[in-house]
């Protein structure tokens, strides 16, 4: 869901500003979507209500990250014993013209797979990324 639309307090606010901070960080060049879907029927039936999506796009196609634009989804699981909502993964998609050009997920093998990938560098930095992500959310890396 459109991380815009998950913003419901303020803890959950700086949260993302914290996640939007960290890849600037990182990727200073940037632009952030804080709205990555867009709001019809066929989009919002496809839409996970349990995770905060945000948006990454790059001036123009990124060589290091070879993509233009970056999909955050961090998903989440509220817990129904100790009735707090954790983190419980990260996906991450890479974009440009042609559609998809590669995916990245926490809840697997933490493996890049696609018709291409990051440089090496760029992958590391994400996968650090991803743990801060989780230390955020969670309070520990995964």
């Amino acid at each position: 869901m459109n991380a815009a639309e998950q913003v419901n307090n303020f803890e959950v606010a700086g949260k993302v500003a914290a996640v939007v901070n960290l890849f600037k960080y990182e990727f200073p060049d940037v632009k952030v979507d804080l709205k990555p879907w867009m709001n019809d029927p066929d989009t919002r039936k496809h839409v996970d209500p349990d995770s905060i999506d945000i948006g990454f796009h790059f001036p123009g196609r990124s060589r290091s990250f070879q993509s233009r634009s970056i999909l955050i989804q961090i998903r989440f699981h509220q817990d129904p014993l100790e009735g707090h909502r954790r983190a419980i993964g990260v996906e991450a998609g890479g974009y440009d013209h042609q559609g998809q050009q590669w995916r990245f997920s926490t809840v697997e093998n933490w493996q890049f797979v696609g018709a291409t990938s990051p440089v090496q560098e760029v992958a590391e930095k994400l996968k650090q990324f991803c743990r801060q992500i989780f230390e955020l959310f969670n309070g520990s890396a995964k």
